[in-house]
């Protein structure tokens, strides 16, 4: 299922809109090409309409939220939604910050997501309206365990059928679900932590997915969680005893160019719940 969909990624090349954070912008768009899509950045409000309109996806991320930036993400929205576009929503640190919580929170009052990627304590924030987090990570109290795997996955249900969106948790253990159906996603690697940005170049690796697949959501964007998850595996792999978190990401995007369907079919560890 998930090579079909991949391949679907290289065929249509979807261009995709990112409105995302500069520590991680150029990451974003070099995991994108490495998919076989499209990425454009523009982040202006007097010309996000036309961008977002030239686009088949839409990707948003708060992760170095300002005030500028938020009105181009709300027209984008506003205009992703008129158009029938999917949009991946990344709420970065919320529950750190009010500015961050409150945005997060206003951006899923007046945009309809496809999917919603975040960790679990940014997503706990959105489901509550209020969080804490480890600045832009998850808070360790709300870390998903094998333990706590049956709540988490009724919570990220619950969440998916009261926002309409595909929810996805990553960690550890990533989860996405809908309402009725949940993937738990073992791939990925612990040094993934080590790299800013990977959670940001999922998210636009997700864009490029359910953008490339429309009508399976849910499918594409475990798909796109288990890609990065294997890349992540692959990568580290390849490291030499001198190498460190920069030449691991790099070798994560290479990862990601290189991987074929048939790849990440036979590399994606997963169950269903």
């Amino acid at each position: 299922m998930f090579q079909n969909l991949f391949a679907n990624v290289r065929a249509k090349s979807p261009l995709v809109h990112n409105i995302t954070n500069y520590v991680t912008v150029n990451d974003c768009a070099n995991i994108v090409l490495a998919c076989g899509a499209s990425p454009i950045m523009a982040d202006d409000a007097a010309e996000v309409e036309d961008i977002t309109s030239l686009c088949a996806g839409l990707n948003l991320n708060i992760g170095t939220l300002n005030s500028r930036t938020i009105p181009s993400m709300l027209l984008a929205g506003h205009t992703a939604n008129r158009l029938g576009r999917p949009v991946v929503l990344d709420p970065v640190g919320a529950g750190a910050s009010h500015l961050r919580t409150e945005t997060a929170l206003r951006l899923l009052r007046e945009v309809k997501f496809t999917v919603i990627r975040g960790n679990i304590s940014e997503v706990k924030t959105l489901a509550s309206g209020a969080g804490t987090t480890k600045g832009v990570d998850a808070d360790v109290a709300d870390k998903v365990t094998e333990e706590n795997l049956d709540s988490a996955v009724a919570f990220a249900k619950a969440f998916a059928a009261r926002t309409g969106a595909v929810v996805a948790i990553t960690g550890a253990i990533d989860i996405v679900a809908d309402a009725h159906k949940a993937y738990c996603i073992r791939n990925g690697h612990p040094m993934m932590s080590s790299i800013t940005g990977t959670g940001c170049q999922l998210s636009a690796l997700t864009a490029a997915f359910v953008t490339a697949n429309p009508g399976q959501p849910l499918e594409a964007a475990a798909a796109a969680v288990c890609a990065m998850g294997l890349a992540g595996e692959i990568a580290h792999s390849r490291l030499s005893p001198l190498d460190g978190n920069s030449t691991y990401r790099n070798y994560i995007i290479d990862a990601i160019y290189n991987m074929t369907p048939a790849q990440l079919e036979e590399g994606a560890t997963y169950e269903v719940r």
